[in-house]
């Protein structure tokens, strides 16, 4: 188990009662310091002191001899949006996640399609984990107590789109983000500049939507139709 930014360690020992071994990712070195006193006479809880952004977690797998890890963090709100593209990229060594995140993030990667909330990090997050909120967490519950309220977010590691090569949701990911540069604006204004217009009416068309469709309205698997519609042709298009 990994856990992210574990402060003065009042959830690691508990973490350290349900696994083989915990991996601590502390960057404030005063602090990382202190659990290594802490928990000297640990030996299943590793302290490292690192930014977890910069974190390789296929080698902290390898090095201890797994395949994937349960990552468990209460990820700082200004950095929670980073943090979670660190992780999502490193997919294929996670099994699955529990983290603690300012509720109103929370309830944007947990959105539903055609609510305020969906949006590009809704799209990101649900492309490769089906997340959900497991409980709300009050101000009071920490010290000193935040002007926000919490919430922990379980994501739960999916396949989808398998018949994607190397790379292809990662430009899903560009193309996504590109539908919801404007929230304002629907797909055929802001695919502008990439596609034109008969191309992306034609690729709603194929999908059962509206030629004035915002991306908002398409779930994750309507908007990977579309982007593989409109690969397609631009697929066509170079070949000529």
């Amino acid at each position: 188990m990994v856990e992210i930014g574990p402060g003065r360690g009042a959830m690691t020992s508990l973490l350290a009662g349900r696994a083989r071994k915990v991996i601590a990712i502390e960057v404030d070195r005063a602090l990382a310091d202190g659990l290594r006193e802490e928990f000297r006479d640990v030996p299943k809880i590793e302290i490292i002191t690192a930014d977890v952004l910069n974190v390789d977690f296929a080698g902290l797998c390898r090095r201890e001899g797994v395949s994937k890890a349960f990552v468990f963090g209460n990820l700082p709100y200004y950095i929670t949006s980073p943090i979670l593209h660190h992780l999502l990229a490193h997919r294929d060594s996670i099994c699955a996640m529990g983290l603690l995140m300012q509720l109103e993030v929370a309830e944007r990667v947990t959105a539903a399609p055609g609510t305020r909330d969906y949006g590009y990090l809704t799209v990101a997050a649900q492309t490769f984990t089906q997340p959900e909120i497991a409980l709300a967490v009050p101000p009071g519950a920490f010290s000193p107590a935040p002007k926000v309220q919490s919430a922990l977010v379980l994501f739960h590691m999916v396949k989808k789109f398998e018949h994607w090569p190397a790379g292809r949701h990662e430009e899903f990911l560009g193309f996504v983000k590109r539908c919801f540069s404007q929230k304002r604006k629907n797909l055929l204004n802001n695919l502008a500049g990439r596609y034109s217009r008969k191309q992306v009416t034609e690729a709603l068309q194929k999908s059962g939507k509206p030629g004035n469709s915002r991306g908002e309205q398409l779930s994750v698997e309507e908007l990977a139709a579309v982007f593989d519609s409109l690969g397609a042709t631009a697929d066509l298009v170079s070949r000529r």
